[in-house]
């Protein structure tokens, strides 16, 4: 698993990749929520309060790195997410900057 330290607009978020085969599993936690791959499920996170959402790759075919994640477009945020200003279509890293 690798470890990077993210510059948010209100803080540091934390940045994990894990390789899982032939791809990533890849997530930014923010001080008050995550942006994450299509891997995770936004919607079961939501059932425990906690502001989550997920991207879709904006080159390429899939989410490999946390650049990949920042760059990306906002595919789905749960209600959580959704009550501190994460929309579908903005950027990753304009939804943790929300959540940061």
């Amino acid at each position: 698993m690798e470890t990077i330290p993210v510059a948010l607009e209100r803080s540091e978020g934390v940045g994990y990749v894990i390789p899982l085969g032939a791809v990533n599993l890849v997530t930014v936690v923010a001080a008050r929520g995550m942006v994450g791959c299509g891997a995770f499920d936004v919607a079961a996170l939501d059932a425990f309060g906690y502001p989550a959402a997920r991207v879709r790759p904006s080159r390429g075919t899939s989410i490999a790195t946390v650049d990949d994640l920042l760059d990306g477009t906002i595919r789905e945020a749960n209600a959580a997410a959704g009550k501190l200003g994460v929309r579908e279509g903005m950027s990753g890293k304009e939804a943790l900057d929300l959540l940061s």
